[in-house]
């Protein structure tokens, strides 16, 4: 099988047509393929099931101008997934998010918290209900294919940020009972749990007591455990202590573009030889460095000095501002936005060090992902098209769109089904 190599610039076709080499760098340039080639890769890519493992796309259930069954568009609302969009890019679900922002580590915030994270559940619960024609939660791996042949999109929920739980593992019951299958210990900064992979200040050199806690309870329940946002120690300290391999929900490679929240070559070996999965995040601040213009750094600064900027710190009214200030200014003043070529970059880099038994895709949707090339949901099929175009096989790409993160949530419910047999049962 072909391999494409990453030394300089390279051009990916389908039907075998050869690679060629223009010019030097590290950009990928995308050479379009004969109509034929795409109407059959684009076929395919409907045939399979094609899953995202991080879609933040809750973030905007409680929004009045958010309609999950209207198509909506990047460039006009900021927003990447809806129902037509998903049907547009053949995207079958997959794991949506109950996310918390990072606060101060005491009682009365854990119970904030708290009531955050059961707020976003019952959101998403509720959209389930909503839209019960197009969507149904998803508890199990055995429900999947029953979804899919309902002809709905597929909603697991996912924890990103532990802090909800406060001090107290055992609440992970609860949200398990309300359909809770992938849970991540840590955000941003460190929290009680583990160190962050973006805060200087590390505390634990990697899991605290508390998270060594809570990667047995969701053992014991059968969660995922996702590695995302850790830092490196925490990472390997979760591969060591779980019973079943972990997933990093959507990461990148550090030997691509050094930044914290991307992973080193030593470590995807690692997390390949246990047996888990990275998804390749396409968020462009992770895939390369992006310089904004000198009118948004100086917007910025105004609003720095206006709101400051520990979110963690601001009350209620004080965060509500400060987030429609911050909207305001990404319109007047938009982000620097990297390239599809650059996270394809990426995900050939780790393709080719760990295999596709190891890797599949998340594009941060609606948490800020989105790249010149692919804005949202709507052009996944361009993936398909350039993995097999790469050379690879259609059972490695069913493994990446979905396959190797299946095999994480059986893996897990596995093993919560061991742990329920006990001797006792068995005598």
């Amino acid at each position: 099988m072909m391999r494409i190599g990453l030394g300089g610039v390279i051009a990916i076709c389908l039907a075998g047509c050869a690679p060629q080499m223009e010019g030097a760098g590290s950009e990928i340039t995308i050479q379009q393929a004969p109509e034929r080639v795409l109407s059959e890769a684009d076929a395919f890519h409907e045939s399979i099931a094609v899953f995202d493992s991080h879609l933040d796309t809750p973030a905007l259930f409680h929004n009045p101008e958010y309609d999950f069954s209207v198509r909506g568009s990047f460039e006009e609302d900021g927003t990447h997934v809806d129902l037509p969009r998903m049907n547009e890019g053949g995207l079958d679900g997959g794991f949506w998010v109950i996310f918390t922002r990072q606060g101060p580590l005491d009682e009365a915030s854990y119970a904030a918290a708290r009531t955050h994270g059961l707020m976003r559940q019952t959101a998403i619960r509720e959209f389930a209900a909503k839209y019960h024609d197009e969507v149904e939660l998803a508890f199990s791996a055995d429900d999947v294919e029953a979804i899919l042949e309902a002809g709905k999109k597929v909603v697991f929920q996912s924890m990103e940020n532990s802090y909800p739980l406060g001090t107290d593992v055992t609440l992970l019951e609860h949200f398990y009972i309300g359909g809770l299958r992938m849970i991540a210990p840590v955000h941003f900064a460190n929290n009680q749990f583990a160190d962050s992979a973006t805060d200087i200040n590390q505390i634990y050199d990697g899991l605290s007591p508390l998270g060594e806690e809570l990667v047995r309870e969701a053992n014991r329940l059968g969660l995922v455990l996702d590695g995302s946002h850790a830092s490196d120690a925490t990472v390997r300290d979760m591969m060591a202590l779980s019973t079943t391999p972990i997933i990093l929900s959507h990461t990148g490679a550090k030997a691509i573009y050094d930044h914290p929240r991307n992973i080193d070559d030593a470590l995807l070996l690692e997390l390949a030889d246990n047996g888990g999965v990275i998804q390749m995040n396409i968020f462009g601040g992770y895939l390369e460095e992006l310089i904004p213009s000198p009118e948004r750094v100086a917007a910025l600064e105004v609003l720095n000095e206006t709101y400051g900027t520990n979110t963690a710190e601001m009350d209620p009214e004080t965060l509500a501002a400060w987030n429609e200030a911050r909207t305001e200014l990404n319109r007047l003043y938009p982000r620097p936005r990297s390239t599809y070529e650059k996270f394809m970059e990426h995900t050939f880099h780790v393709l080719e060090l760990i295999g596709p038994e190891h890797v599949g895709i998340s594009g941060d949707w609606d948490g800020g992902g989105g790249v010149d090339g692919m804005s949202d949901v709507s052009m996944l099929q361009k993936i398909t098209r350039d993995l097999l175009g790469a050379g690879y096989s259609k059972e490695d790409v069913e493994k990446i769109w979905g396959g190797n993160m299946m095999r994480l949530v059986k893996a897990a419910e596995d093993a919560r089904e061991s742990e329920l047999v006990s001797p006792d049962i068995l005598n």
